[in-house]
């Protein structure tokens, strides 16, 4: 038996807003649900994710605890924005352990740290390719972090991807750096030449 409430606030979620689920990104409260699980009556959050055409039934009472959030204030999202102007932190460690961080913190659900993966791994034009999974961390993190910036700001996925865009592109160091890995490379194909 399912009872659906319209309308209705529970831990400081209300049906239809906007939330960050951690593993899935943002989605939105369609309604809260009554079931009755093993003889237990169960009050449940109705997410719905429709770019991924999901939806995911949260426990009302487990909703803080698996780290769901309502959508990140606009500081917090001129913080994440500011993020991607920095230099890109890529550490000397195996590529296995660092992807590894970069999917925690894309699972995290924290804007901040889904700007720092996408900073770190954004290429330039000017820069080499990315491998296959260096490609799919980046597009799952600037999908997650374009995603939350197009809810805040209620304007259409692509207008956040180019504000997105428009602030790595701001970096003088991304460029600068890229064309000085560019000068370095052809210099060291120059001596092997000859």
């Amino acid at each position: 038996m399912t009872t659906i409430k319209k309308s209705v606030t529970r831990q400081g979620f209300r049906t239809g807003e906007h939330v960050v689920y951690p593993a899935h990104g943002v989605g939105q409260i369609v309604a809260i649900e009554e079931q009755e699980v093993a003889g237990f009556k169960l009050e449940l959050f109705v997410v719905n994710f429709s770019k991924d055409k999901m939806t995911l039934r949260v426990p009302t009472a487990k909703a803080a605890a698996v780290g769901m959030r309502k959508l990140a204030d606009e500081p917090t999202v001129a913080k994440a924005l500011e993020t991607l102007t920095g230099r890109a932190r890529v550490k000397r460690t195996m590529w296995s352990r660092r992807a590894q961080e970069y999917e925690a913190k894309i699972n995290s659900g924290d804007i901040i740290a889904i700007s720092e993966v996408v900073r770190d791994l954004h290429r330039s034009e000017a820069q080499p390719e990315q491998s296959y999974s260096e490609r799919q961390l980046y597009e799952a993190a600037l999908d997650r972090m374009v995603r939350e910036i197009a809810a805040v700001d209620d304007v259409t996925d692509t207008e956040a991807l180019k504000k997105i865009e428009g602030q790595l592109a701001k970096s003088p160091r991304r460029a600068a750096k890229g064309a000085e890995e560019a000068e370095t490379d052809e210099a060291g194909d120059e001596a092997q030449a000859a």
